[in-house]
């Protein structure tokens, strides 16, 4: 069996272009983009770099037409030139961020775009005149980076990750404060004699002031969790980091005021640098990760809903028990529902973790948080979003449990 020349994927249907296999038509197509746009390097940048594009976005964004939407996305418009910030989850290589720099040289209306790899973020600026955000996403899509929009991150009032101001704080002041007592200790690091031992008196003394801080502000929080422990009886970790700090700085303090050594002050400082360095790569690693999620983070923002045999973009908040929608290849099911017409191929994995397609037939019910695989079918919502299935499994107490168990332990 061949492989895919874009994705590296079997080829199942083998299809060539160029001298070349694809194993579907949406890799062929990406293919074909990148090759009549002179960027054929993007498949030299990593081995088999590319990801297996879509088969059809059309539609799916459609949302992205109305106004009220749009308003969420775009965070600079002034004429026609707007600037919009997507989340990519497929961002992974160096091939993936030199291709979506360039999204200028694939479409009109792209003016740049530029790729935040760790955040896995594209900000493009476009001309809305002569491309839509709509097809600004479709396009995104068809080269396989679709952007990931879910209820949850742009409802009004949504929060994101932010990192903790006063962390930051402090690991600004015990930066500054290693640096400069690395500096004063340089006699000590260099063995300077005695001739110069009124310097080295003045240098501890600085590098005692300069430990002030440190102590009183920078530590503050392992010292009062470790006293916490204690007056509990139950040891954490920072009871150990706690005695290597004050272990540390008294006996700086008794070699110091006793004029025995210049004491380990820069080693103290240095301790609790690199302490809060790793307690914000902790709480940023968390926050990329966010374990607080509900349902709202896997749902669309919108839905297309029949309103007088007319299909209609509208808020998954509006969608009522009653209302027709029209569900899509790879869209979820956003509340318990019944089949109207079409064949229903549902994957429940998001719901159960099978991943066996099931079959209904018109007039069968359907669970919320099930995906449509194949051709678009028309259901009739038997509830709102928020009563059915899904949401009720969400809240479960037992789930509801682990979630505040996982985040006393991000905290």
């Amino acid at each position: 069996m061949n492989t895919c020349f874009h994705c590296a994927g079997p080829c199942e249907v083998d299809l060539q272009f160029d001298n070349k296999h694809f194993c579907c038509e949406g890799c062929q197509t990406v293919y074909e983009i990148l090759s009549g746009n002179s960027l054929e390097n993007y498949y030299t940048l990593e081995k088999n770099p590319g990801l297996k594009a879509g088969k059809n976005y059309q539609g799916k964004f459609n949302f992205l037409d109305l106004p009220e939407f749009r308003e969420r996305f775009v965070f600079f418009s002034e004429g026609n030139i707007s600037r919009i910030r997507f989340f990519i989850p497929q961002i992974h290589c160096s091939s993936c961020l030199w291709l979506l720099e360039r999204l200028s040289k694939i479409k009109q209306g792209v003016i740049s775009s530029q790729v935040n790899f760790v955040k896995k973020e594209v900000e493009v600026t476009f001309d809305e005149s002569l491309l839509s955000l709509r097809e600004l996403a479709e396009l995104l899509g068809t080269i396989g980076y679709p952007p990931s929009i879910s209820m949850k991150d742009y409802e009004p009032g949504s929060k994101k990750f932010r990192s903790d101001k006063r962390l930051i704080i402090q690991i600004g002041i015990a930066g500054f404060c290693f640096g400069n007592m690395m500096l004063l200790s340089f006699p000590e690091y260099l063995g300077i004699d005695s001739t110069y031992e009124n310097f080295q008196d003045v240098f501890k003394y600085l590098n005692l002031l300069l430990s002030i801080p440190i102590l009183l502000y920078c530590d503050i929080d392992y010292l009062k969790s470790a006293w916490k422990a204690v007056t509990t009886k139950h040891i954490n970790i920072d009871v150990p980091i706690t005695l290597g700090i004050l272990a540390f700085y008294f006996q700086s303090l008794y070699e110091i005021f006793t004029n025995t050594g210049a004491g380990y002050l820069d080693s103290f400082a240095g301790l609790i640098f690199f302490l809060l360095v790793g307690k914000w790569f902790q709480q940023t690693t968390y926050g990329s990760i966010n374990f607080e999620r509900d349902y709202k983070s896997y749902f669309p923002i919108a839905v297309s809903k029949i309103e007088n045999e007319t299909e209609k973009i509208v808020p998954l908040q509006s969608i009522k028990a009653g209302d027709r929608l029209v569900i899509r290849n790879n869209e979820l099911i956003p509340a318990d529902a019944k089949l109207i017409s079409g064949e229903g191929r549902i994957d429940y994995s998001f719901v159960t973790g099978e991943s066996a397609l099931i079959s209904k037939k018109s007039g069968e019910k359907l669970f919320a948080g099930g995906r449509q695989e194949g051709s678009s079918i028309e259901i009739e919502t038997e509830k709102d979003v928020e009563n059915s299935y899904l949401t009720k499994l969400w809240n479960n107490p037992v789930l509801t449990k682990k979630k505040m168990t996982v985040h006393s332990l991000k905290t």
